[in-house]
């Protein structure tokens, strides 16, 4: 307990005291409001740095404040408003480190409160305004152009997407169905599934089933469904162990999209200590801050290749499929991979 604390509560026991008294001092005793100096970061680190802090470049930094500086400015500048840049800087170096909202708040001379309410504002803008940057391929050309990336991998025709569920942890939710959110290792969690291009793209993202639920759920019941036309069987020929060798080379890109995303952002690669309503804000948001590096060319920081495995140690489990698929399959094996094979015999 703090002096003013004590002081008060011994004012509460004075029989001398009246309650207006007690009121009026105690407001008098209270702690004043505190404004810590707000380094400028942006002057503070060269490029290098700052990236290995903030995960994005001073260029893309700046843009999303042109962008979203209009969502996120306050009506007022008084009691030291935090302005569009520093808003997004917090949100990022939290997004970075993984670490207690606190953490991030104290590096900005910002209280856990102000902290907590602009990581999950800026959150919310990100997945809300650019939703646009998450999305499957739409005309013809980009179809094309994503099987081409698809088939240099590893030869393996008409493939637009790789499909993979990924555990966001959390903490207990709480309440009567906190046990939902438990998964098969006994850690609460968010079942994400997602589908990746051949560049690590995140093409689609869904990041609302609790961790106890099943991958074939959440694959029978997202928009994506029609897209996956294999199963797990024992190859017997060896046209069937070259499908199953280029099949799982050419998957393979959603692991490594798994394993970059959370290098870039480890707050989903260790645990979101966040309530469960800002969980999925926070994983499409940095879901679509992933692609933008994707899609500006920005490399992970220096350093990164240790802090989470490049494979995911999850296995695929992949849902069963309808004769009509497993019958697409045994002819894309009779038709497509048998020549091949007996071509590079006759090699």
């Amino acid at each position: 307990m703090n002096l003013n604390a004590a002081r008060y509560f011994d004012m509460l026991e004075s029989e001398d005291s009246s309650d207006d008294e007690v009121y009026a001092e105690y407001v008098l005793l209270r702690r004043p409001k505190i404004f810590k100096p707000r380094p400028p970061p942006l002057e503070t680190w060269d490029e290098v740095d700052f990236v290995q802090r903030y995960r994005l470049s001073k260029e893309t930094v700046l843009w999303l404040v042109s962008e979203l500086g209009s969502y996120l400015k306050t009506p007022t500048t008084m009691n030291h408003a935090i302005s569009p840049l520093e808003q997004i800087l917090l949100t990022l170096r939290f997004y970075a480190t993984g670490t207690m909202q606190q953490c991030s708040g104290d590096l900005f001379g910002i209280s856990k409160s102000a902290a907590c309410k602009v990581i999950h504002l800026v959150s919310r803008t990100i997945s809300t305004k650019f939703i646009h940057l998450i999305a499957m391929p739409q005309s013809s050309e980009e179809v094309k152009e994503v099987m081409a990336k698809f088939y240099s991998i590893a030869k393996f025709p008409s493939v637009v997407g790789a499909i993979d569920c990924t555990h966001i942890r959390i903490m207990s939710p709480g309440g009567d169905n906190a046990e939902l959110y438990r998964n098969r290792k006994d850690i609460f969690s968010i079942n994400t599934q997602v589908v990746a291009d051949a560049d690590l793209k995140i093409r689609d993202i869904v990041a609302r089933w609790p961790g106890s639920v099943h991958d074939s759920t959440i694959f029978n019941n997202s928009r994506v469904k029609d897209m996956m036309s294999s199963q797990q069987l024992d190859p017997q020929t060896p046209a069937e162990k070259l499908y199953n060798e280029s099949q799982i080379r050419t998957r393979n890109v959603v692991e490594r999209t798994f394993g970059v995303w959370k290098r870039r952002f480890p707050c989903i690669g260790s645990q979101l200590r966040v309530k469960l309503c800002n969980v999925q804000p926070i994983i499409v948001s940095t879901a679509i801050l992933h692609n933008l590096c994707i899609m500006k060319k920005e490399n992970l920081p220096r350093g990164e290749n240790s802090l989470v495995q490049l494979m995911e140690e999850e296995n695929l489990v992949l849902p069963m499929i309808a004769d009509n698929d497993r019958q697409y399959r045994n002819d894309l094996i009779i038709s497509y991979f048998s020549p091949m094979l007996n071509a590079l015999e006759d090699h």
